[in-house]
C-alpha cells in the first residue's frame, strides 16, 4: 500500500511503527510541554467550542473561527476579517452551504477538481487579502473538520504534496485502509472522536517535520 500512495507517509507509518506514532499523538495533544506547563493550543483546535454554538454555526463563518484559527498559528489580518465577516460573509456563506455537510474525506469516490464547491471556496477565501493557503486551508477545516485537511508548508514538505494537497491526500485515503488504520491509532492514543482521521495524519506529519522522534 505504501508505495502506491499519492502522499509520502510521516515515517512512523511507513516502517508500521505504532507504538511511536501513538507516541507522537499523546505528545501533541496531551502532554505539557516543558516550557509553559501548558497543553499546545493546537491540542485545543479540535474541540474549541466556547460558545457552545459550533454545531449550529456549521453553514457560517463566525468571529469565533477567525479566534480558532489563532490556535494553530494564524491570524486573519484587519482588512481580511473585515472581508471574511461582513462584505464576503454571504457569498462564503453560501460555498459552505454547497459543499454541504461535514463528511469522511475517504468516502469522498469522486475527484475534487476547480469545479467542486469545496475547491470554489478555498479559492474565494484564498482572494480576500492577507488569507493564503495555509490560513484558508485552517478556515475551512474549522467548519469541516472530517472532510478538509489542513496545509502548512512543513505538512506539504513532510506529505510531499506542496504541489496539490486535497487530493492527494483524498486519493490516499479513499480505499479505508489508511483511514481505518488513522482511527485506530486515535483509539490507541486515547484521543477525543472530535479528532478525525485527516488530523491524526495532518499531526503525525507536522510533529515529524519539527523534529519530534518518538520515545518508543
Amino acid at each position: 500500500m505504501v508505495d502506491q500512495l499519492p502522499i509520502r507517509l510521516p515515517r512512523v507509518l511507513r516502517d508500521g511503527d505504532d507504538d511511536g506514532a501513538v507516541d507522537v499523538l499523546q505528545e501533541y495533544f496531551t502532554r505539557p510541554l516543558r516550557k509553559t506547563g501548558y497543553l499546545r493550543t493546537g491540542a485545543l483546535w479540535d474541540s474549541w467550542d466556547p460558545s457552545g454554538n459550533r454545531d449550529r454555526d456549521a453553514n457560517i463563518f463566525t468571529a469565533e473561527d477567525l479566534v480558532a484559527v489563532t490556535l494553530l498559528s494564524v491570524q486573519v489580518p484587519a482588512q481580511g476579517a473585515f472581508f471574511l465577516l461582513g462584505e464576503n460573509n454571504a457569498e462564503l456563506n453560501h460555498l459552505l452551504v454547497d459543499v454541504g455537510p461535514d463528511r469522511d474525506l475517504s468516502n469522498e469516490p469522486d475527484p475534487f477538481t476547480p469545479e467542486s464547491p469545496v475547491w470554489r471556496l478555498e479559492t474565494a477565501l484564498r482572494e480576500i487579502h492577507g488569507v493564503g493557503r495555509t490560513m484558508a486551508s485552517k478556515l475551512i477545516a474549522r467548519k469541516r473538520p472530517r472532510l478538509y485537511p489542513i496545509y502548512d508548508d512543513v505538512i506539504g514538505r513532510e506529505l510531499g504534496t506542496k504541489a496539490a494537497h486535497l487530493e492527494p491526500v483524498r486519493e490516499a485515503l479513499c480505499d479505508g485502509e489508511l483511514h481505518v488504520r488513522l482511527l485506530d491509532l486515535r483509539v490507541r492514543a486515547g484521543l477525543d472522536d472530535a479528532i478525525p482521521a485527516i488530523r491524526v495524519l495532518d499531526v503525525l506529519a507536522w510533529m515529524q517535520g519539527k523534529g519530534y522522534k518518538p520515545a518508543t
